[in-house]
């Protein structure tokens, strides 16, 4: 953000909706001028295949960088304002919708927004908050931008595809703060862990058919993602992470799993580390046990609900920080008492999973499942968001209504994505020769997430 002008739409190697817990379906392109003024678009649709636009968005304010967050290392703390929001229906039932919860739960100076009976003025723009005027009824809506509270940049390069060709293309992508998985919460939820990345305008993944359309796109124009083929639940193989995962609670990890499709058997392997590019790991969770047969989801058009019952786990702590919590965790409560050392797995199974690691064995998870394509035919696998709160969604009103950042099946893993892959520990040096296997800088903190820790 602020400096040259720039452009940042939706992760574009992923072509696909948004899905924010709830269900909603969105897309969003925002742009960030010089003079730190910013101008986002939020498009809302009724369907997961963001082809049927409800409403839109268009949100104007003021961001103000500050300094590096002491919470989730990597990421830039920083203070927005909003000037005006609007908002422009695209059918009347949108409109009607809207104005109905925005008359039922907005205080006396919204209760009156749009009068019951009003005709749906295409391409009208309606007022739903403005700083001249203290107006503000967004609350209804469960909006609050407070993704702008926590900001990182990155740059990587793409490897030019084409036979001919040699070299590689810059990427920017921008990793704005968490959504609330509970709605009750969004609206004061201050992010310590990302969204999936935006992607810039200039810079991005190629290839990408939709960035043209969202970059195009106003709150007048709404983009119509192009038609995208339904595949059935294939579970069976491995899927992998392709980057340094960020979630809450300061959790850095990338993940590993195989499912055995003739069993309903699976595995995991949950690989954790101090630092937002994974480069130092500080502990490792194996977890394995069956899973149910997949049924079509109701609430979340697309997706498959399925149950994992997980019944064994095996952990390998790290580096000496973690070592140290284990040998100080209650006698019976995580393996063997005092006799965790660093790079030695140890069978948590005997005492029921490891209450210092937050983990409960047997256990079962009420997950929601996703299978798609990216644009280079690769496959795709999306597993239910975890509970911001850190919880467990151990019941069924518990299930995920939204995703985590995507698995790739390693037949479809290619180079482009080897420098955010950390499957094994090579090696206890870094390139300079020293001890690659560092104790976190600042030890309360991985103190901190361990106690909040929940895995999947």
């Amino acid at each position: 953000p602020p400096g040259t002008r720039c452009g940042w739409l939706r992760t574009a190697f992923l072509p696909r909706c948004e899905v924010r817990p709830g269900p909603e379906f969105l897309t969003r392109s925002y742009l960030f001028y010089a003079n730190r003024l910013f101008k986002a678009y939020q498009f809302y649709y009724w369907d997961p295949s963001c082809r049927d636009p409800s409403y839109s968005l268009v949100i104007k304010g003021k961001l103000r960088l500050r300094q590096a967050s002491w919470i989730t290392r990597g990421a830039t703390e920083a203070d927005y304002h909003l000037h005006k929001v609007g908002i422009v229906f695209h059918s009347q039932k949108a409109m009607r919708e809207v104005a109905a919860w925005i008359n039922q739960t907005s205080g006396e100076g919204c209760s009156g927004f749009l009068p019951p009976g009003r005709t749906w003025a295409p391409g009208a723009l309606y007022e739903l908050l403005s700083a001249k005027t203290e107006r503000d009824c967004t609350a209804a809506l469960g909006f609050a931008m407070h993704e702008l509270s926590l900001v990182r940049v990155e740059k990587h390069y793409q490897p030019l595809l084409q036979p001919q060709q040699s070299g590689s293309r810059l990427v920017e992508e921008l990793y704005l703060g968490d959504i609330h998985t509970e709605w009750v919460e969004r609206l004061h939820y201050r992010p310590t862990g990302y969204q999936r990345p935006m992607q810039s305008a200039v810079h991005h993944v190629h290839p990408c058919p939709v960035c043209g359309i969202i970059y195009r796109a106003d709150e007048h124009h709404p983009p119509i993602l192009p038609v995208r083929a339904q595949l059935p639940m294939q579970l069976s193989g491995s899927w992998v992470s392709t980057r340094c995962e960020v979630r809450p609670a300061v959790l850095f990890l990338t993940r590993y799993f195989i499912f055995h499709g003739s069993n309903h058997t699976w595995e995991g392997y949950y690989y954790h580390y101090s630092d937002p590019l994974c480069k130092q790991p500080t502990f490792t969770i194996y977890a394995s046990g069956h899973y149910t047969q997949g049924i079509p989801s109701s609430k979340v058009r697309g997706g498959t609900e399925l149950a994992f019952k997980v019944t064994q786990a095996r952990v390998t702590p790290m580096d000496q920080v973690t070592v140290m919590m284990l040998n100080s965790s209650e006698p019976g409560s995580c393996g063997l008492t005092g006799s965790w050392s660093a790079g030695m797995e140890q069978d948590i199974t005997p005492t029921n999973g490891c209450l210092a690691l937050g983990i409960k064995l047997p256990h079962t998870e009420y997950e929601l499942f996703k299978t798609e394509q990216d644009a280079k035919d690769r496959s795709l696998l999306y597993i239910g968001e975890r509970p911001t709160d850190g919880s467990s969604p151990n019941s069924p009103d518990k299930r995920p209504t939204s995703y985590q950042a995507p698995l790739i099946q390693c037949a479809g893993a290619s180079e482009e994505f080897s420098n955010y892959v950390s499957l094994k520990y090579l090696g206890k040096k870094d390139a300079n020769g020293n001890e690659a296997l560092k104790p976190l800088p600042v030890a309360f903190l991985l103190f901190i997430a361990l106690l909040f820790l929940r895995w999947d």
